[in-house]
């Protein structure tokens, strides 16, 4: 396919996914939302994943548990999107013009216009991105196959009780300099904060204790309330730990786009979420679009 032929119908949106489950779901969703207001077609760039670089934890595709729009971009696509004019000139013209083949978003909010043929790349953290097809994007991340025995069951006590999802996200937040660096973990003062929060506001509440370090979590935290650690699913089963989650009723974040996701695929249209405060370590990075209205930073 000639991606940039006249004799094509219509324009493509090719969304270069990179990152863990939650990254890949932002990436997707700001990409969805260019091609359906713009009538072109959506394809994804695979190409980052199983590479192992410096600075990151090696990662897969992810999007496969859900109900997404599952059409990869071929070599030849993406080499001619992504190619760079060297012309700063040029470049603002195109700019200017919406007829930019290569967007790379720089930590900042402006949902991309381009009208024709575009290479996404980035992050693309907050809902502004897509806000205005929310029902689209709530679709296709609804999943495909039903959950196991075990997920099922916790599943049903979720739907039965006031239910919480609590998450820590340490991993490669620890173990990493750089991203340690860049990112931070949140402390147990602020989940000691929050879980108080969510005991002042809901009557008996039980909550669910998500974690690639349960061990960490069971040593560090506290509750006056039923709680249960969900150590069933390995980093392989992540979409199962986050259909458990969207299935709470009221969620504690991370600093992490997983339990971001987890919280906002919720359905409880009383749903209360509480997110940390600080996000990064990195005090120049605007995070006040990160947070939807009317969660609650501590």
């Amino acid at each position: 396919m000639a991606v940039l032929s006249k004799a094509d119908s219509k324009p493509l949106i090719i969304a270069h996914l990179s990152g863990g489950l939650g990254n890949q779901m932002f990436q997707y969703a700001c990409a969805r939302r260019l091609a359906r207001v713009n009538n072109a077609v959506l394809k994804l760039d695979v190409t980052s994943f199983g590479k192992i670089k410096e600075t990151n934890t090696s990662r897969q595709y992810g999007l496969g548990a859900f109900n997404v729009i599952k059409d990869f971009a071929g070599q030849e696509e993406i080499r001619l999107l992504k190619k760079e004019t060297k012309s700063r000139l040029l470049g603002f013209l195109k700019r200017r013009a919406g007829k930019e083949t290569y967007v790379r978003e720089k930590y900042h909010p402006g949902i991309p216009d381009s009208r024709g043929s575009v290479y996404l790349e980035g992050y693309w953290q907050s809902e502004k991105y897509f806000k205005d097809i929310e029902d689209i994007i709530r679709k296709d991340f609804t999943f495909k196959a039903k959950p196991d025995e075990i997920n099922g069951r916790i599943a049903d006590v979720i739907r039965n009780t006031e239910s919480v999802s609590l998450h820590i996200r340490r991993g490669d937040y620890v173990a990493n300099p750089k991203v340690n660096r860049d990112f931070g973990v949140c402390s147990p003062e602020y989940y000691g904060a929050a879980i108080e929060k969510i005991a002042k506001n809901v009557k008996d509440p039980h909550f669910f204790v998500f974690s690639d370090d349960i061990q960490w979590a069971k040593e560090n935290l506290r509750f006056a309330h039923p709680a249960d650690f969900m150590d069933q699913n390995g980093p392989d089963m992540a979409c199962e730990d986050m259909r458990l989650m969207s299935l709470c009723k009221r969620h504690i974040i991370a600093n992490s786009s997983f339990s971001w996701w987890g919280a906002w695929l919720c359905g409880n249209p009383n749903k209360i979420v509480i997110a940390p405060k600080k996000w990064f370590n990195k005090k120049e990075l605007d995070t006040r679009d990160l947070i939807p209205q009317g969660w609650i930073r501590v």
